[in-house]
């Protein structure tokens, strides 16, 4: 077993700090994600994300070029090698998470969630992004409303105990008018993007907008929703338009972080210049941990990213700032001079390196299964 491989954990391990607390993934992340769950990754994330990315280009690195022409590296290196070089310096955060302590899941948890994390853990102030498309989320997950002539469609919702403060009163701040929100769309159903979706759409109307096997978790769960789940409404389909004064969201199906995630491609403007959004709708290893799933995941990032390629995607957003740098690239978006590229904009060639990296992360992680027997 080479250095690399032995500096990636396999299924089952835990993976410990620089002060040495082991974390186990499998607590610290499961595919109903709620919030008291969310309290521990955002908590992991925020204090070990630093320490992920420096152990990340530490193990990358270790690897020389010569070691490489020396031994050749065995079938789990190379998806990772490839994932590395895919991350650059552009996604290092996604490479920590996925490739370096992926989690070993062995079962999904209908957990009620816990008590709200105190407000300056997660608050953030709205921003303008684009001519037509607004920041509304929070410091670690990511809401935003697409504005058009005809009214806003939001996409994604964060939890139920900041939706009414960062959404509604996100639109309030920014001179919109929230009244005028006529569709949202859940990239899947985990309690930090689905937990404004009741509130939105009780007071103002709103189409909920998501995949059916997400609107069936969301009906079977018992314990995960004790202020009431939003109603059944409009259940996607590969290929949709969600089209409102103008403006097109297209969905794609994209199953592997959930079983109904939603990935979607959409046109923004930049000073009136039209740029296309790939909008990656999950990508954590938060399934279950076994090969068919990760069959299932790997496919959907080959199909998110032929369907990126084709839409000719610049930009890559995601629902977690840990994976598009959302929150970062805002703050340097206030600092942009008259003729300089936008933030968010990173070209053609680093969408498609994204999900390379998604990609080939599932597949040493899958491999892993299969030496394990599993």
């Amino acid at each position: 077993m080479s250095q690399l491989h032995r500096g990636i954990l396999a299924p089952g391990t835990t993976t410990g700090t620089a002060t040495g607390a082991a974390i186990n993934p499998a607590r610290m992340i499961s595919s109903r994600t709620e919030n008291g769950e969310n309290q521990r990754i955002e908590k992991y994330v925020m204090k070990n994300l630093a320490v992920g990315i420096r152990t990340t280009i530490a193990i990358f690195c270790s690897l020389s070029a010569g070691a490489l022409a020396q031994t050749a590296p065995d079938a789990i290196d190379a998806h990772l090698i490839a994932a590395r070089n895919a991350a650059g310096s552009d996604f290092t955060a996604t490479l920590a998470r996925l490739c370096v302590a992926p989690p070993n899941i062995t079962g999904i948890r209908d957990a009620a969630p816990g008590p709200a994390p105190a407000r300056d853990t997660w608050f953030i102030e709205p921003a303008k992004v684009f001519d037509n498309l607004y920041f509304v989320g929070s410091k670690i997950h990511n809401a935003w409303a697409l504005t058009t002539p005809e009214g806003i469609i939001i996409i994604d919702t964060i939890f139920t105990y900041n939706s009414e403060e960062e959404i509604i009163g996100g639109l309030k701040k920014l001179g919109l008018d929230p009244g005028t929100i006529k569709y949202v769309i859940i990239s899947h159903a985990h309690g930090d993007h689905v937990g404004g979706a009741k509130l939105l759409q009780d007071r103002y109307k709103a189409r909920i907008v998501m995949g059916a096997p997400d609107w069936e978790l969301i009906e079977r769960s018992v314990n995960a929703f004790p202020e009431g789940k939003p109603k059944r409404d409009i259940v996607a389909d590969d290929g949709q338009k969600i089209t409102l004064g103008g403006s097109t969201v297209t969905l794609v199906t994209t199953p592997g972080h959930t079983p109904g995630t939603l990935s979607m491609l959409f046109t923004v403007k930049d000073n009136g210049k039209p740029v296309n959004v790939a909008y990656s709708g999950g990508t954590a290893f938060n399934f279950p941990s076994t090969v068919p799933n990760f069959d299932i995941y790997i496919r959907s990032q080959e199909k998110m990213a032929a369907a990126a390629a084709a839409a000719n995607a610049t930009i890559l957003m995601s629902n977690h700032t840990e994976f598009d740098s959302a929150v970062p690239k805002i703050k340097m978006l206030a600092l942009r001079k008259p003729g300089e590229p936008h933030t968010f904009e990173i070209g053609k060639d680093a969408v498609a390196r994204y999900f390379t990296v998604t990609g080939e992360c599932a597949q040493a992680a899958r491999l892993k299964l299969v030496q394990a027997g599993k």
